[in-house]
């Protein structure tokens, strides 16, 4: 793995399944505070996926492209591959950065902040609360909306919106990942 020389790296972990407005929100504020953004593309044994690890990383390096030739290559995407708190140390990053939309995912995201401080009190976990505009917005609300034929267009980049539609489409789907 990569040791990053940048003075402040911060992780920006997710499923992004798929990578919204509101995730490209919290990214982009977050460039405004650290130096390197690394977005670590995570893959919960527990859950369902629609994409699949390698095709997320890609769609989220596709739609970021923008940002990367602005502000220079500040953001990575990597698959996330193990704990979380393992990849941040091997390299030598700090922060974890959330997202937070309402009260109601403040509890979940207490519960894995604490874990992992449990694990290296040495890295602390920042919130960040999305733009308001997009406060109601989650992966899956805009998988179901998609799935049912709605339009997701002010919810995702248009990469995504299109892929969506070309999944859904061709019915490449297993509707029990809801």
């Amino acid at each position: 793995m990569t040791n990053y020389q940048f003075k402040n790296v911060a992780v920006y972990p997710g499923s992004f399944d798929p990578v919204t407005f509101g995730h490209i929100d919290i990214l982009k504020r977050s460039l405004n505070i650290f130096d390197k953004v690394i977005i670590a593309v995570a893959c919960n044994r527990k859950k369902g996926y629609l994409f699949k690890q390698e095709e997320r990383v890609k769609l989220i390096r596709d739609t970021i492209a923008d940002i990367n030739e602005i502000d220079g290559s500040k953001v990575e995407v990597v698959a996330l591959k193990g704990l979380l708190i393992k990849f941040v140390e091997s390299i030598n990053a700090r922060v974890i950065i959330r997202g937070l939309r309402a009260v109601s995912d403040f509890e979940y995201e207490l519960q894995l902040a604490t874990t992992n401080r449990t694990l290296n009190p040495d890295i602390e976990t920042i919130f960040m609360m999305t733009a308001e505009k997009y406060s109601f917005l989650s992966s899956t609300i805009v998988r179901e909306i998609s799935l049912l034929g709605g339009d997701v267009s002010s919810m995702v980049p248009l990469l995504i919106s299109k892929e969506l539609q070309k999944l859904y489409s061709k019915g490449d789907h297993d509707e029990t990942l809801m």
